[in-house]
């Protein structure tokens, strides 16, 4: 399961307070493991919170160097003997499962996300989408539509786990009926800027006006999204929530056309744009992207893909009891319908909850599994 902002800020907190509290952070991190030239490639000083910083960002760009830095942080004598040893354990106990999953799996299959504990059911194109987009540097838009509460906003929870093991990291940024173009650029300001100077003031052009140009402001975004050490990929949610004359239409027509120039110049290295419940029949974006764009539909999970879950998630992990047993497929089977029929019964329980259809199938779901892993 990757760590939540609020995680890596302790993780952040951790390294500057034990592990950076030291005059030569260069000697101190070759002590502890870290390879020469990631080191010598860090901008470290004598302050060991911009060290902090500068150490937890550069890690962040794949799992192998957030598991790299969790568990030498867990090695540091000084917070070993601290309470907080333990969450720290807890840490590195997930991104060591992240990192099993990540080599002994195809992570595009994965329907148990967040270390087992939330289900991702059916979408099946999506998947396939997803590993073509993935390996085509040349397709830069992904387009998700939908009918409301079909699952659409959920795309953005399977891309934080393709992510963890895809060398990228998705930021959001939902939409609403009131949101405004300079809204937009703030918050996605946020996730671009550089961590070791902070959210720098949006102003490109030397001006006092709070919001440059439309094109001005996307290319900054772009810009700054591209230089980050980090692949990112910015999402906007909620696309259909906005207003019809929204300038936030134009802003989003803008940053597509910046980051394919973008792309053109720094290659992989550029964001990608993905777009949750923007219909076809919306705003269309520029004529000049119609190559570098890839379409997916979400659908309400029905029985049938109900049960693919279940399948899936039984047959890859049966109970200790039946490991053994013979006949142990058509136990598992057994397990599925019964699986399979209290979820629906469940669903049609909470229907007047009012939770979505998807969202009341997915707790159903999620509580079937974790019975099923009691057994």
């Amino acid at each position: 399961m990757p760590l939540t902002e609020t995680e890596w800020d302790l993780v952040t907190t951790w390294a500057q307070d034990y592990l950076l509290d030291t005059t030569d952070p260069h000697a101190q991190l070759a002590q502890y493991g870290f390879p020469a030239p990631f080191v010598s490639a860090l901008p470290l000083t004598r302050v060991s919170a911009d060290n902090a910083r500068s150490l937890v960002h550069a890690s962040r760009a794949g799992i192998e160097g957030q598991l790299r830095l969790v568990e030498a942080l867990t090695t540091v004598d000084r917070l070993a003997v601290l309470p907080e040893i333990g969450k720290a354990r807890d840490f590195l106990a997930r991104l060591r499962e992240d990192f099993r999953a990540h080599t002994a799996q195809d992570t595009f299959r994965t329907c148990v996300l967040k270390n087992g504990t939330e289900a991702f059911i059916g979408r099946q194109d999506l998947r396939k989408t997803l590993r073509r987009f993935v390996a085509d540097p040349e397709t830069l838009i992904l387009l998700v539509d939908g009918e409301p509460n079909s699952g659409r906003s959920y795309t953005y929870n399977f891309l934080r786990h393709i992510g963890q093991h895809s060398g990228f990291r998705p930021v959001r940024v939902t939409l609403s009926r009131t949101s405004t173009a300079a809204t937009v650029v703030r918050r996605l300001a946020e996730f671009v800027a550089d961590p070791r100077a902070g959210v720098s003031p949006l102003n490109p052009t030397g001006l006092n006006d709070p919001l440059p140009s439309t094109d001005e402001a996307a290319h900054w975004v772009a810009g700054r999204a591209t230089a980050a050490e980090e692949r990112l990929w910015l999402v906007l949610d909620e696309c259909d929530k906005l207003d019809p004359s929204s300038d936030v239409w134009d802003f989003i027509g803008q940053l597509a056309l910046a980051i394919y120039e973008h792309a053109a110049l720094r290659g992989d290295q550029a964001p990608r744009l993905v777009l949750l419940g923007y219909g076809r029949s919306m705003r269309q974006l520029p004529y000049d992207l119609r190559g570098n764009m890839c379409w997916d539909t979400a659908r309400v999970a029905g029985p049938e893909e109900l049960r693919s879950f279940f399948e899936q998630v039984f047959h890859e992990a049966p109970p200790e009891p039946l490991t053994a047993a013979d006949g142990r497929d058509a136990s598992v089977d057994e397990l599925v319908e019964v699986a399979l029929e209290e979820v629906l019964h469940a669903i049609e329980e909470q229907a007047g909850s009012g939770e979505s259809y998807m969202r009341r199938v997915c707790t159903a779901a999620e509580g079937a599994v974790r019975v099923y892993r009691s057994l």
